[in-house]
């Protein structure tokens, strides 16, 4: 019998993955993992998981359902590689994706490091996600799920293949009615239990303020300026702002504008009207490819800058430290520091953090 070490949030769909596969006949053990001190962090008015609830939560379904629960603490590796990395990025001026580092280093990689170390053939989550072998490339896949508006391919990118293969999601054929029905048919405590919401660390969705209480570096005032450079007012300082922000600028000009840069070296803010925000090109680095080894010439994909935007046409081309991503029609607000995810039909190809955008040719 395969034993899998389920991770549980706290969630329905954490919780339902655990029970499907004890119904699948394998050996399940849950773990909710200890990423901050949720009594200086949590607050009741927001939604997060990780919080202390969460754990109760997973700990009364395992009971229920009638296996172990543990409890992994990795405050000090999430605080290295999340946190510190969350705070560093957008100090340079980028807007960057928690989850996906979380994903990186902490669910897909020492969670499941653990699980080998304590002898199980298999990590399990609660994503919306599928996993497939392919034989003709020898490679496993990361697939879109059957119910598209739960999609979370976007988030899980960077997966190996060692990963993908001691992985697995159960959740990949339901969709989200389906799984509420299973929890409160098997009378779980969390069956009608919201999504989380916002970022765990940062409840309050205040992220100027935890980078300033985290770090101790306050964000100096600057000046907003147009693409010429004349200046325009005054803001607030540039972790206050990200790409295609257009409310809470401090000044108006009688007609819409939009952040459209920033530059963290002149300590500016750039803005714009809409048509200033479309990108056609962008860099990224910090490359991992799924369903193919290596781009060593142009290939055709679809490709998405962000998680809720739905994919466009794009050619991708090789090029020194990452790859050039080339839309067939400009992108709104196309922003460092979030994840750039390539698709051939269903299938990840892979993924990477933007470095910078440009216009293009049009």
């Amino acid at each position: 019998m395969a034993k899998v070490m389920v991770g549980m949030s706290g969630g329905v769909d954490s919780s339902v993955a655990a029970k499907l596969l004890l119904d699948m006949g394998y050996e399940v053990a849950g773990v909710t993992l200890k990423l901050f001190d949720s009594e200086d962090i949590y607050s009741k008015e927001t939604r997060t998981c990780c919080s202390l609830t969460d754990v109760e939560d997973a700990r009364s379904v395992a009971y229920k359902l009638g296996f172990e629960h543990y409890v992994f603490n990795f405050k000090d590796k999430f605080r290295e590689d999340v946190i510190k990395q969350f705070s560093e990025s957008y100090l340079k001026g980028e807007t960057p994706n928690p989850c996906i580092e979380c994903n990186r280093h902490i669910k897909f990689d020492k969670m499941l490091e653990r699980a080998e170390e304590l002898g199980y053939d298999y990590i399990a989550t609660g994503h919306y996600a599928e996993i497939r072998y392919d034989e003709k490339s020898g490679r496993y896949l990361l697939i879109r799920p059957k119910d598209r508006s739960k999609d979370q391919t976007y988030v899980l990118y960077s997966l190996t293949q060692h990963q993908l293969k001691h992985t697995l999601f159960p959740l990949s054929n339901y969709d989200k009615t389906t799984v509420r029905e299973i929890a409160e048919k098997a009378g779980l405590i969390n069956s009608r239990k919201p999504d989380s919401q916002d970022i765990c660390f940062v409840p309050d969705g205040d992220y100027a303020g935890f980078i300033e209480r985290s770090t101790g570096i306050t964000s100096e005032s600057g000046s907003f300026v147009d693409s010429k450079g004349n200046v325009l007012g005054t803001h607030s300082g540039i972790i206050n702002y990200t790409i295609g922000q257009r409310k809470g600028l401090g000044v108006t000009f009688g007609k819409p504008m939009f952040v459209v840069d920033k530059n963290v070296s002149d300590n500016t803010v750039t803005l714009g009207e809409q048509p200033e925000l479309f990108k056609k090109v962008l860099y990224a680095y910090d490359v991992n490819l799924i369903s193919i080894e290596k781009i060593s010439e142009p290939i055709r994909v679809t490709a998405k800058t962000r998680y809720s935007q739905t994919e466009r046409q794009a050619t991708v081309y090789p090029c020194e430290n990452g790859i050039k991503v080339v839309f067939d029609e400009p992108q709104r607000a196309v922003t460092a520091g979030q994840a750039v995810v390539l698709y051939d039909g269903d299938i990840v190809v892979g993924g990477g953090t933007i470095r910078y955008s440009e216009k293009g040719e049009n």
